[in-house]
């Protein structure tokens, strides 16, 4: 079974407002009228998700970056350092091969007594110079071997970092194909005559009402668990949102994308989690889907590429698709990959009333992608 995202067909008798910097051409020539209404659900569902993947993808690289260019910054002064030392003890070790060349050292006898191994040698100035160079050397040699290890280590840093700024320029370039192809189907629909938009919106919101169905009864939560104290707040802050608009990359406060809208969320309630859905997957403790709380994290599709908020009843708070504003959707708007708990262990709350906007029951027959039937949704 399909699970499409009906902020597109919301959008269809308005303007369509993409959001986010994301460059998008002017729309290719319709070719949506000899399509079924089933076909073209299907191949927006799939346009979505590409764009989506995509963002996601765009934000992890994202962070590889920031954390590479972290580690360029710590290994260019390690070498700064090292060069310094470097430059240093040559100084020194010059200042005493002159001063043995000349026969004179300048040394007190306490500074004698101090270097000298044996104290029957400590007026032997010549001895206790040729001790010095030596040590001076050895140190020499040692910072030069480091030298030449940072300067690897940051030609190393230097190159993958400009590896992942090509792998940030095709991943946006294909981000931006993807976006292409979506407005693309978007234009194509818009110029649907008023009977197949109907037929389309029916049919997205019958396959909507099975899924939640479906899921609800098999796995769904069994008896509403409340929150922890952070999840709560995670909720609160989620729902403070809606209505806000879509950003790619974006983590608020104006804007958001779908993981960005999670990891700010519980940032506010002082448990951070990873920025992208694939690391919120990966990383997180993993919970049963009738075991669900609200605050947990609901992860969509085989790749995990979309994430929400699981905010009670049966309902999650989200961004449904680039270019929708944060909304409130049936669990099941999405094909459901799992749930992950960021506050694990924690005890719940002794009662716990939930945000204004959430709704409650199953949300049977509401759209599935931020349209208008549901709370804050809309392009």
């Amino acid at each position: 079974m399909t699970f499409p995202r009906s902020a597109a067909v919301c959008a269809l008798t308005a303007a369509l407002v993409l959001g986010g910097p994301w460059p998008v051409p002017p729309p290719a020539p319709a070719r949506a009228e000899g399509e079924s209404v089933s076909a073209l659900l299907t191949r927006l569902q799939r346009l979505y998700r590409d764009a989506e993947a995509a963002g996601e993808t765009y934000n992890a690289a994202g962070e590889e970056l920031a954390a590479q260019t972290a580690e360029v910054r710590r290994l260019g002064g390690h070498l700064t350092r090292t060069r310094d030392a470097l430059a240093a003890a040559r100084d020194a070790a010059g200042r005493l091969a002159r001063a043995q060349y000349q026969g004179r050292g300048g040394f007190s006898p306490a500074l004698r007594l101090l270097f000298a191994g044996d104290p029957e040698h400590a007026l032997d100035e010549a001895l206790l110079l040729r001790r010095l160079a030596r040590e001076q050397a050895a140190t020499v040699a040692r910072l030069r071997g480091g030298a030449r290890q940072a300067d690897a280590m940051a030609t190393a840093a230097r190159r993958a970092l400009e590896r992942n700024q090509e792998l940030i320029a095709a991943r946006q370039r294909a981000r931006d194909d993807a976006l292409a192809a979506l407005r693309e189907v978007e234009a194509a629909l818009a110029g649907l005559p008023p009977q197949r938009l109907t037929e389309l919106a029916a049919l997205e919101r019958d396959q909507t009402a099975r899924a939640q169905s479906d899921l609800l009864g098999e796995a769904g939560p069994a008896g509403e668990g409340a929150p922890s104290a952070q999840g709560a707040e995670a909720v609160a802050y989620a729902t403070g949102q809606l209505g806000k608009p879509y950003g790619a990359g974006a983590s608020g406060p104006g804007a958001f994308d779908d993981s960005g809208l999670v990891s700010r969320a519980w940032a506010e309630a002082g448990r951070p989690v990873p920025r992208t859905s694939g690391e919120q997957w990966r990383t997180l403790p993993a919970v049963p889907l009738r075991s669900l709380r609200p605050g947990d994290l609901v992860v969509y599709y085989p790749e995990a590429t979309h994430v929400a908020l699981y905010a009670g009843g049966g309902r999650v708070v989200h961004v449904p698709r680039p270019g929708a504003a944060v909304a409130v959707s049936p669990l099941a708007a999405l094909p459901v990959l799992g749930a992950v708990r960021p506050d694990a262990g924690a005890p719940p709350l002794a009662s716990y009333t939930p945000p204004a906007g959430v709704g409650g029951g199953t949300g049977a027959g509401a759209p599935a992608g931020g349209g208008a039937a549901e709370v804050g949704g809309g392009a």
